[in-house]
């Protein structure tokens, strides 16, 4: 653009601005004259609150990632294989077999799955059914008490929390323990990893 062109355009650019309505960004009033004088100005407040969905089954922390996965383990002594004696967990953030669990929820009613591949297996011939492991809820904090559906022997198993209010914030302590029911093959059933479907998948649903 050459230097004439852009004195002529400069004026007209400068007057467009000026006509342009200006953003207001308070407001004000101003009074006056005799006897009781009220000046009244006002701000307008909005408060955005984004959709969430969070769970934890393990270590963690509220409204975080983590890849941590925990391995329980149970240790049946050799005076007490496949005799009902049931045999606690170590391990757990909780330690002592016993996991964190929470879910958060703020867009109403939350499905909650427990899932399986199938038995645990010690890699040979053996193998051992999840129902033969349980999980007892206890309550962790003020918050209604977190309660999954058992480990299914393969597949799913889900349950639903209801919402207040559309908020769900339900918490537990969860505690493993393996049942002992049978006597059963040798070796080392499951594993870290998810070794020989040794792994237990949890899924929050929203609506």
């Amino acid at each position: 653009m050459n230097t004439y062109m852009f004195q002529k355009l400069a004026p007209i650019a400068l007057a467009v601005a000026l006509a342009a309505p200006l953003p207001s960004h308070a407001e004000s009033n101003f009074q006056t004259g005799a006897g009781t004088l009220n000046a009244t100005a006002h701000v307008d407040f909005a408060i955005v609150i984004p959709r969430i969905l969070f769970l934890q089954v393990g270590t963690g922390s509220l409204y975080t990632n983590n890849a941590t996965v925990d391995l329980i383990t149970f240790t049946v002594p050799t005076a007490n294989v496949g005799d009902g004696t049931t045999i606690a967990g170590t391990g757990g953030d909780l330690t002592g077999g016993a996991v964190t669990a929470r879910v958060r929820g703020n867009i109403g009613n939350v499905g909650l799955s427990t899932a399986s591949a199938g038995a645990l297996s010690n890699g040979a011939t053996g193998t051992i059914p999840w129902t033969q492991i349980t999980t007892t809820p206890t309550s962790l904090t003020a918050n209604p008490t977190l309660t999954p559906a058992a480990i299914p022997a393969s597949g799913s198993a889900s349950v639903s929390l209801t919402a207040v209010g559309n908020v769900v914030a339900q918490d537990a302590r969860w505690t493993y323990a393996y049942l002992n029911s049978n006597v059963v093959e040798a070796g080392t059933y499951g594993g870290a990893g998810g070794t020989n479907n040794g792994r237990v998948t949890y899924t929050a649903t929203s609506p």
